[in-house]
């Protein structure tokens, strides 16, 4: 007999089920967000077996509860590896996403072609298993512990991978696979909700870590329900221009580690290469006397690396001054433009002003508001700064510069890559600074003028 179907609204931003349309979500507060879908009436109920809980599954004192460290397995690479904590956690559920052509798959597959013994499920959803070969041969590696299975139902995916209990599976990716129990199709909320928790109890019940590839939206965000998000124990981004060689994996969402992690990846003809130092590809590759750039000093989770700041400053051809930023929140340029304006009297409203983060990523530390303002006052007055000085320090709305977080492990940093000159805040202590590295102390925007540009004339 035909199952019975009825429509439910569910919200696309939290997963909220709703019996009809509504303006705004009631769960989130989001607007426009419910989408309608065909759901079974009776064919979402399961069996007492397969919703019987583990044995484990009972209430259970905390002082009873076993608080020993997570059990790892190693992906045999060092970025990978410090991302997820010190490898990925037996029985944990990581999503990586990010946009088309960026290196997902590339990456998914990298992991069991160069982890021997690691007996891995590779399942695609997206290619057959002829196109999977064929793009390992390009990677190279061993792939005889890498089992490919192309397929899109659950059911089918579950019970292979109890079947073969292997080491580490691979889904490419969550929006193609589909349950039976529901009747809409993949990539569906509904679809992504019942499919991402299957995995996740599969997880939990064997073991087995799950990766998870994810698709984007247009808007940078990850396709499919928010609670998707919430399911995984793991969420990485990929981020960075597709088109660029260089990608950025940062941690978003980390339960078994720090969630402030970053991984730099080259794009090459044989896949992602580790870049162990990023400063490599962030720091000037041009000749000296260019005005409008300047070296910041940045922390991101344990690593401190160099970030290149251009800047340009010209005349507003068209009247309306334009403010444009890539790799840096607009708003906050706009905030520092009007305290260069109204701390230290450069009249910059006249004016249009382009800033460009080197190498595509995307800062959102305060400590590099030391470098963007001048950079902006070097491409401002045409005077080029030296290529050995560096900058760490946030400017506050009064026109102070104020201390950041961990500044020795930045002017060390700074001092590796030889570094002559950086410029603090005076409002912070030092302890342990290196030799070798001249370190200025400025209190305020103007007495930074004062300090910089009277060397650098």
């Amino acid at each position: 007999m035909a199952q019975k179907t009825k429509s439910v609204w569910f919200c696309s931003s939290c997963g909220n089920e709703s019996p009809k349309w509504m303006g705004r979500c009631p769960a989130c507060g989001e607007w426009n967000t419910m989408v309608e879908e065909k759901v079974a009436v009776k064919g979402a109920s399961r069996s007492v077996e397969e919703r019987a809980p583990g044995q484990s599954s009972r209430p259970m004192p905390l002082s009873e509860i076993d608080s020993s460290e997570e059990s790892r397995r190693s992906l045999h690479s060092a970025e990978m590896d410090r991302l997820l904590g010190g490898g990925i956690v037996e029985g944990s559920l990581v999503l990586i996403a990010g946009e088309p052509g960026i290196g997902k798959s590339t990456l998914s597959l990298q992991i069991p072609l160069h982890c021997k013994g690691l007996r891995t499920l590779y399942v695609s959803g997206e290619e057959s298993a002829r196109q999977v070969k064929l793009r390992a041969a390009r990677l190279g590696g061993d792939g005889s512990d890498c089992m490919v299975f192309s397929e899109t139902l659950m059911e089918n995916i579950v019970s292979q991978a109890r079947k073969i209990e292997p080491d580490l599976m691979i889904v490419d990716s969550i929006q193609t696979v589909y349950t039976q129990t529901m009747e809409s199709s993949p990539g569906s909320v509904s679809q992504i909700k019942e499919c991402a928790a299957m995995l996740l109890r599969l997880a939990k019940e064997t073991g087995i870590p799950v990766i998870l590839i994810g698709h984007i939206t247009k808007e940078g965000s990850i396709a499919g329900p928010k609670v998707l998000e919430h399911i995984v124990d793991v969420v990485l981004q990929f981020e960075g221009d597709g088109t660029g060689a260089y990608r950025l994996l940062r941690s978003i969402k980390n339960r078994f580690g720090s969630t402030s992690e970053m991984a730099v990846f080259e794009m090459t003809g044989t896949g992602l290469r580790e870049v162990e130092n990023p400063s490599e590809m962030l720091i000037p590759m041009h000749g000296q006397g260019l005005s409008g750039i300047a070296v910041s000093a940045m922390l991101d989770g344990s690593r401190s690396y160099l970030i290149e700041v251009q800047a340009l400053v010209s005349s507003a051809a068209y009247g309306t001054p334009q403010r444009s930023a890539t790799g840096f929140d607009v708003r906050r340029l706009n905030m520092l433009l009007a305290v260069l304006e109204k701390r230290a009297g450069f009249r910059l409203g006249v004016k249009d002003v382009f800033l460009n983060m080197a190498g595509g990523l995307k800062v959102t530390e305060p400590a590099c508001d030391l470098a963007v303002i001048c950079a902006v006052l070097s491409s401002n007055f045409d005077i080029a700064i030296p290529s050995d000085i560096c900058f760490a320090g946030e400017v506050g709305l009064s026109g102070e510069i104020r201390p950041v977080s961990q500044t020795e492990r930045r002017i060390a940093e700074a001092a590796r890559l030889g570094f002559r000159t950086i410029y603090v805040s005076a409002f912070g202590s030092l302890n342990n600074t290196p030799s070798g590295i001249e370190t200025v102390k400025v209190r305020d925007v103007p007495a930074l003028c004062r300090a910089l540009f009277k060397e650098s004339r």
